[in-house]
């Protein structure tokens, strides 16, 4: 999928603004220039960075209300999903939380929301406090069953969990919830028939 074919989703679909798509191709530019150094995309991805990286993360808008509270992006890595979603909150009194432990990544992304002028604030480690938000996210983070422990374990509740999965989401999703007795469901992925997103009521 071209880059215009992403845009018009974007707008069209996920509501982005103009301005919230200024920014994103600002993100862009700054990432490939990033990634000549520190290979925080995989170098095979950069022509399709968006379709393969910024859709892949937008599309969660769909799942968040941006009216109140916050959401925290386990894993932020170079911003997927959590800055892409900062760029299109429009609400100044929703936060989002990015939890990154790389020193690299971290001055990456501390770089971007100062440029973009979005609200996030950066976090070194999931466990170091506890987590408090309305939404907790992640697309490349932990297993899991390693992302459920966390739920449980250190973020208020109740909360919602909304993971970006691969192929194996239905099989992987069996295994984890086996112990535990949450609701979840598997949603279509726009930018992959065989990914998935799973989406979880955590009480």
């Amino acid at each position: 999928m071209q880059e215009q074919a992403v845009i018009n989703i974007l707008q069209e679909q996920l509501k982005f603004t103009d301005q919230s798509i200024d920014k994103l191709k600002m993100f862009e530019t700054e990432l490939l220039k990033a990634n000549r150094k520190h290979n925080f995309i995989a170098k095979s991805t950069e022509g399709f960075i968006w379709s393969r990286h910024i859709l892949d993360s937008a599309q969660l808008v769909k799942y968040i209300n941006f009216n109140e509270g916050s959401l925290s992006d386990l894993g932020s890595g170079a911003g997927f999903p959590g800055l892409v979603l900062a760029i299109h909150n429009q609400n100044f009194n929703f936060h989002v939380k990015l939890y990154e432990k790389s020193p690299v990544k971290r001055e990456f992304l501390d770089e971007m929301i100062g440029k973009l002028k979005i609200k996030a604030s950066l976090f070194t480690d999931v466990f170091d406090e506890r987590i408090e938000s309305a939404y907790i996210i992640s697309r490349a983070f932990k297993k899991l069953d390693k992302i459920i422990q966390v739920s449980r374990e250190i973020a208020k509740k109740p909360h919602k969990l909304i993971i970006l999965k691969g192929q194996n989401a239905q099989d992987e999703a069996i295994k984890a919830f086996k112990s535990y007795k949450y609701s979840y469901k598997l949603e279509k992925s726009m930018t992959d028939e065989k990914s998935k997103i799973l989406i979880a009521d955590i009480f």
